[in-house]
């Protein structure tokens, strides 16, 4: 794994929600740390509710964890997309994120630690 990258088991439950909805709680979400950008929570697919996601074409490109697909995530007033990404096949330094999803929060989507 890259030096600056750090993967460890998220303490606690953690939970992410977006328009008034829980999309998904897991007491087995891992949290990545990359240098100086703010850590972030990847949860178990099996925690989270993928009837609100809907797969999005678009994809990214990371050096050190491979390549990222997106999902748009639909709730009850709106439409965010590209505001789910997960690794499906990440670089074998950091497997542990394989079959998770991670979300960016914002105004329309909160993650937060039960």
């Amino acid at each position: 794994m890259a030096d600056h990258i750090k993967i460890r088991k998220a303490d606690g439950t953690w939970v992410v929600r977006s328009g008034g909805a829980v999309l998904g709680e897991s007491n087995n979400a891992l949290e990545l740390s990359e240098g100086d950008m703010a850590p972030v929570i990847y949860f178990p697919r099996a925690d989270i509710a993928m009837a609100f996601l809907d797969a999005s074409d678009h994809t990214t490109h990371c050096p050190h964890k491979g390549d990222a697909s997106y999902f748009h995530l639909v709730n009850k007033s709106a439409t965010l997309n590209n505001a789910v990404w997960s690794y499906e096949d990440p670089l074998e330094a950091v497997s542990a994120i394989k079959g998770h999803l991670a979300f960016h929060p914002g105004d329309m989507i909160t993650v937060e630690q039960l």
